[in-house]
């Protein structure tokens, strides 16, 4: 599994702006105004039950009507996408979009390798659209004592409500499908086509992150189950360009 120690790259990114900016001999001011023209930014959310730092990195023009928000890991033992998420954070950032990234929501999960945060909580079953208690401690699927009870649900609810995103794209695994269940249906369709996988209705499962986004911003957010393992670099690069054409150019 990779851990968390990769993470520093979103801080480096926001860093290298401005950088480049007083090397050449920028003021104060002009690097702020490089940085907010460049909208490459890194923007904390918090820390994880045993203290991770938890963050999104936001890329592109933050005036564009369009808002996309790609998440990486939400399942601990499903971290796949954070190679994607990684990918879009360090490429170019859209001209007439506003992405938002998040590597990982669960670092606690990736560190140990298992599904649920360091409370054992499925973050997947903590959201409010839905939410009912689900198994016991301990369980698999524990849907935590509330809706939000942790927080790093919070902090991606918090999000949510603050970007209100047009399109969601929350990465699991290992169905290998787009879930056409929710969310929005010609953008399913084509990511689908993009990527070369299903598109197939899957469960909705109560107090899932997505259900609850499309409460918030309707017909924005939708799951993509990605293959068993680590995706070869083409298949990053497929993905990565497949939600670039999405935010658009």
């Amino acid at each position: 599994m990779r851990r968390t120690g990769r993470y520093g790259r979103g801080a480096a990114l926001a860093g290298a702006v401005m950088v480049s900016a007083t090397a050449c001999g920028a003021s104060g001011d002009a690097v702020g105004k490089i940085a907010a023209s460049e909208a490459r930014r890194v923007v904390p959310l918090g820390r994880s039950v045993a203290g991770r730092p938890i963050s999104a990195v936001e890329l592109g023009n933050p005036r564009a009507g369009r808002r996309v928000l790609v998440v990486g890991c939400v399942h601990g033992d499903e971290p796949a996408g954070t190679a994607v998420a990684d990918a879009l954070a360090a490429g170019p950032g859209p001209a007439h979009a506003d992405l938002w990234v998040v590597r990982s929501l669960n670092p606690d999960g990736m560190a140990a390798g298992t599904r649920g945060n360091a409370h054992g909580v499925d973050l997947n079953r903590n959201f409010p659209a839905g939410w009912r208690r689900i198994d016991a401690p301990g369980s698999v699927h524990y849907s935590g004592a509330k809706p939000l009870s942790e927080p790093e649900s919070v902090y991606a609810a918090r999000l949510v409500r603050r970007v209100r995103p047009t399109v969601g794209i929350w990465f699991h695994q290992h169905l290998a499908a787009v879930d056409g269940s929710e969310g929005p249906k010609e953008v399913e369709r084509r990511f689908a086509a993009d990527v070369g996988l299903p598109l197939r209705a899957l469960t909705d499962h109560p107090g899932s992150a997505t259900g609850w986004e499309n409460t918030v911003a309707r017909d924005s957010a939708f799951v993509v189950e990605l293959p068993a393992g680590r995706l070869s670099p083409e298949a990053v690069r497929r993905y990565t360009e497949a939600v670039r054409r999405i935010t658009g150019p």
